[in-house]
């Protein structure tokens, strides 16, 4: 049986907070107020993140049950992250989070979720060692990236493809460089290529470049390999940390 969630760190604000806030301009000491509460979760999430291993983050669909390919595919890519010795960073909450975090866990890995308030499907699983629950989606965005040294795109819906491509949009601007993203999922994501490769690149709105920021694959294999040459040489850490634990 699967152990608690070890610590969970309450959002610092009601849930309509961020939802008024967009409904337009208030007094400037109402917004003056939303600012001191963003700053509140951020210190938050750095103040519990700080202390964490070299992390790298599964997204993908709240939506897919245990035994459905997909989640069984995350789950074992949670697994052959831990055992190359990095922390499995998720939204935490159900489907493909879930299952990637529950990997991590199995082979005896760190497990976190920085899970965010919604109105459905979105509850912190049962198999995190740490979880910060979040009210801004902008907030855990920024910790998602600042904490993670790349990140392992999963099958997923509206949520999956913009956490992508704010990732890949941050290289295209140079915000970020060399931060290794891996797709998996081929036959789910190929319209997608197809049309940045047939639509996009054949009106310029994207340079065959911006293609090379990401990396497409089914195979576990080429994933890890993947993520061990581009961690590794970006950020210079020993290679000792990807020998897989006994």
């Amino acid at each position: 049986m699967n152990e608690p969630v070890k610590k969970i760190i309450p959002p610092s604000a009601g849930a309509t907070a961020e939802r008024e806030f967009l409904d337009g301009p208030h007094s400037r000491w109402r917004e003056f107020r939303f600012v001191l509460r963003v700053l509140r979760e951020f210190i938050r999430g750095f103040r519990v993140l700080h202390f964490l291993g070299p992390c790298i983050t599964v997204f993908g669909s709240a939506r897919f049950p245990e035994g459905h390919e997909y989640y069984e595919m995350a789950r074992a890519v949670g697994g052959r992250l831990a055992e190359m010795g990095f922390t499995v960073l998720t939204g935490g909450g159900p489907g493909i989070m879930e299952a990637a975090n529950r990997g991590a866990k199995e082979a005896g890995g760190q497990s976190v979720g920085l899970n965010i308030e919604l109105p459905f499907e979105q509850f912190a699983n049962p198999w995190l060692d740490v979880m910060i629950e979040f009210e801004h989606f902008f907030v855990r965005k920024v910790m998602l990236v600042k904490y993670s040294l790349g990140f392992v795109v999963m099958p997923g819906g509206f949520g999956t493809m913009d956490e992508l491509f704010e990732a890949v949009t941050l290289m295209q601007t140079k915000k970020i460089t060399h931060f290794p993203v891996v797709i998996v999922g081929k036959d789910y994501y190929q319209e997608m290529m197809r049309t940045m490769a047939d639509t996009m690149l054949k009106y310029g709105t994207i340079s065959q470049t911006d293609l090379d920021h990401f990396f497409v694959t089914d195979s576990l294999d080429e994933a890890e390999d993947f993520l061990r040459k581009r961690v590794v040489k970006r950020f210079g850490l020993k290679q000792q940390l990807f020998i897989p634990r006994s």
